[in-house]
């Protein structure tokens, strides 16, 4: 829930459910449209764009849909190393922006089960900067820890990232529910391209700052 704007207040029709929506809806366009400047701005490619959507600051997670197209970029070597060089962007990030590294240690959980098993072996190349993140620290400015999402996240993938035998179990389960789907990269050119998210409740990326 957003506080309704002091200048807003005596206009009720504005600070209704409805009109408290309607604004949440507002701020979340005008976010997806300074990343589509950004991307813009610094010619991303379509493998950093998909990574900069997932890994965003909206308030719901990255869409299944989202983090398999990204999973199957990983098998391509080129897309593989923009992937792998935006998720540890976003992972080195600190502060207000907690969910940029949350989604990325959430996107990266995804992509070692259903991604080009060089994901893992760059997890475990840069297993510090994932450790590390089980100190993160943020506390909100209602006081709620919003680092503890963070910390609670890294510990998990540092686990599957040491258990060998778990992990080749999960690729493994994964692996038979991805060649069901039978998707895969071939035709990745670098070019740009957006998508869409599914709005995830009772989760940490249902608060909104």
């Amino acid at each position: 829930h957003i506080p309704c704007p002091r200048q807003w207040a005596s206009y009720p029709a504005v600070c209704s459910p409805i009109g408290q929506t309607l604004n949440t809806a507002a701020i979340m366009q005008s976010s997806s449209l300074r990343r589509q400047m950004k991307n813009m701005v610094n010619n991303y490619t379509e493998a950093e764009i998909k990574v900069r959507e997932a890994t965003s600051n909206d308030p719901w997670g990255p869409s299944t849909s989202l983090m398999s197209e990204i999973a199957d970029l990983t098998y391509n070597v080129v897309a593989f190393t923009e992937v792998m060089g935006m998720i540890l962007k976003r992972l080195n990030d600190h502060g207000k922006n907690w969910r940029h590294v949350y989604k990325a240690l959430t996107l990266l959980d995804y992509l070692v089960k259903m991604g080009s098993e060089r994901v893992a072996k760059s997890c475990r190349d840069n297993i510090f900067t994932i450790q590390t993140l089980k100190d993160f620290q943020y506390i909100d400015r209602d006081g709620h820890d919003q680092g503890i999402h963070v910390r609670e996240k890294a510990k998990q993938l540092v686990a599957l990232l040491k258990d060998d035998t778990k992990l080749k179990s999960e690729r493994s389960q994964a692996q038979k529910t991805k060649s069901r789907v039978g998707r895969g990269s071939a035709g990745y050119k670098g070019s740009h391209s957006g998508d869409d998210f599914n709005r995830c409740k009772g989760s940490p990326y249902h608060s909104c700052e």
